[in-house]
């Protein structure tokens, strides 16, 4: 097959259209300077975002083309099905986020996720904190590239290596120019087009004669198992595991609370999840759909020809394979599209989040007198650099579920038992937090993980070794998780009692959990001279604490 000029022209078109947006949306930015400082207008849109950018941003950022390909992947998948896919558990983030998370946060008025762990931890084991997480966002963005690449690979014929490289270009040209503004606005575009272009091919997909009845092959096995798929009763731990990761590693993701932070109010911050909880399902339907008619269909009656795709590893581009051999070729062109829209709606969210945490929690703890305009360049660097190592991912695996999974896993046992203790868990400390990352990590690294080939030193019962490799089949993560969290309290709780009743001297305290201060309730920005410069409202004490001064409601921005 040849080059598919159509498509590449749509996909182009796509582009222009996208990177049109990101440079009317700096242009926004910049004139939005005025009302706050040009990092934070870079970083949370100077929180005037409203409550219709705020849902479209949220839903999109979550609706990449690792979510789109990826629950086709699963519903396709022989053995795994529906029940393993992923639209509820994206939802459930959604939820728990509103519920718990989003009044808290916004109203405090952190910059990034990571504020309240300089607060509790002190900033030396809050960086350390801060690597898994900008690894996460970096291992989400390889994962949504992946997902275009083997789709404009399939469809249009277009060289894989082409499509990733000019889809980070693109992505990484207009976050560059415009930082949140950019990334909030052409979310609103991408969401559009994913929303339209997918429920527009799932009629065309069904109007195939060659896929028997979805219904049918729900539960009867044909060509492969039922594609509703079953929890065996050895994999009910694994299966919860994945459920949890899903749902509550996403709450330990800067990109979550990116968008929660820019919203103009904790109240609509809420709104915006909880809407976002049901538009999450709504875009998930036309994956699951896609998934069904792959499982229902016989591929040697195709011009795919036999064997089938999972056959041939090739699970992964389910989605775009049915675009290409189910439907006529102006809807696969339409459907390259949707998955474009979805890859760039996400990709260009991991790069500003990754670039929020290095910039104000990183580089500006280490040069407080950093100006903006020094910030502004630390910033565009660091999104070129996320980009690029980003951009190499996609070439060292092919899987985009297991991708998505392993970013998830980062979150979930590194970071979101660390999140709810620093901003739920008085006690919790630098001492803790210190002990709780080092023991979580060593114990989820012992589990193993096939994904990145780390054999398991750690046996739980229920695995078994397939080629050589164990497979647990219990919630390891989750067991990982838990113990993260109770070395967190234990151990604060322990140095907090041993500095107060005077068992180790109070000048081992390096850390100063002796000394009781009280949790910040809100974080404020403000310029601080004629030039505009930004001086953050903390102050560090030589301990390395960080102090936060009341401020007056006036200077609020």
């Amino acid at each position: 097959m040849g080059l598919n000029v159509p498509g590449l022209i749509t996909l182009l078109g796509f582009y222009a259209v996208v990177l049109a947006t990101g440079i009317w949306a700096s242009r926004r930015a910049k004139a939005k300077v005025t009302t706050g400082t040009v990092t934070e207008v870079t970083l949370l849109g100077g929180r005037t975002i409203g409550m219709a950018v705020g849902i479209f941003t949220m839903t999109a950022t979550w609706t990449g083309g690792g979510f789109i390909l990826g629950v086709a992947e699963t519903v396709y998948t022989p053995g795994k099905g529906l029940v393993w896919a992923m639209p509820l558990q994206f939802s459930v983030t959604f939820i728990i986020a509103g519920l718990v998370f989003a009044k808290p946060m916004r109203e405090r008025k952190y910059v990034t996720m990571m504020d309240p762990f300089q607060i509790k931890y002190g900033k030396v084991v809050a960086t350390l904190m801060i690597i898994p997480n900008i690894a996460s966002e970096i291992l989400y963005f390889g994962c949504v590239l992946l997902a275009l690449g083997g789709t404009t690979s399939s469809v249009l014929d277009l060289p894989f290596v082409y499509s990733v490289v000019i889809s980070a270009a693109v992505t990484i040209i207009y976050t560059l120019l415009g930082g949140f503004y950019s990334v909030a606005y052409t979310d609103v575009i991408q969401l559009v087009f994913i929303f339209a272009a997918l429920w527009l091919l799932v009629p065309f997909i069904f109007l195939n004669p060659i896929p028997l009845d979805i219904s049918v092959t729900a539960l009867n096995h044909t060509y492969q198992p039922p594609w509703i798929g079953q929890i065996p009763t050895q994999d009910i731990g694994k299966w919860l595991d994945e459920f949890l990761v899903v749902s509550f590693g996403g709450l330990a993701t800067q990109c979550l609370h990116q968008r929660i932070l820019s919203s103009s109010s904790a109240a609509r911050a809420q709104v915006t999840c909880f809407i976002a909880a049901v538009m999450i399902i709504i875009l998930g339907v036309p994956s699951v759909l896609i998934g069904a008619v792959a499982a229902s269909t016989d591929w040697n009656q195709t011009d795919y020809g036999a064997p089938s795709p999972y056959d041939r590893g090739e699970a992964y581009s389910i989605l775009p394979i049915c675009l290409q051999y189910l439907t006529p070729q102006f809807v696969s062109v339409i459907g390259i599209a949707a998955v474009a829209a979805a890859v760039m709606s996400s990709a260009d969210s991991m790069l500003i989040s990754a670039t929020s945490m290095f910039s104000s929690n990183i580089y500006k703890n280490i040069r407080k007198q950093a100006s903006d305009r020094e910030m502004q360049w630390v910033i565009r660097i660091s999104i070129v650099v996320v980009g690029v190592v980003g951009t190499a991912l996609p070439f060292l695996t092919n899987s985009i579920i297991g991708l998505y999974i392993l970013a998830a896993d980062v979150a979930y046992c590194v970071i979101f038992p660390h999140l709810v203790c620093v901003v739920f868990c008085p006690v919790a400390n630098g001492y803790g937090g210190a002990m709780g990352y080092f023991l979580g990590i060593l114990l989820r690294c012992l589990c193993g993980e096939p994904t990145i080939g780390l054999p398991a030193a750690i046996h739980f019962p229920g695995g078994e070794t397939v080629d050589g490799v164990y497979i647990q089949r219990a919630p390891v993560r989750t067991v990982a998780m838990l113990v993260t969290l109770i070395c967190v309290l234990f151990f604060s709780y322990i140095f907090e009692q041993l500095f107060h009743r005077d068992v180790l001297p109070k000048r081992w305290d390096i850390l100063k959990v002796s000394h009781v201060t009280t949790p910040p309730q809100r974080l404020e920005q403000a310029s601080s001279d004629a030039d505009g410069q930004m001086e953050t409202m903390m102050s560090a004490s030589d301990t390395g604490h960080l102090e936060w001064p009341q401020v007056e409601e006036s200077t609020k921005l």
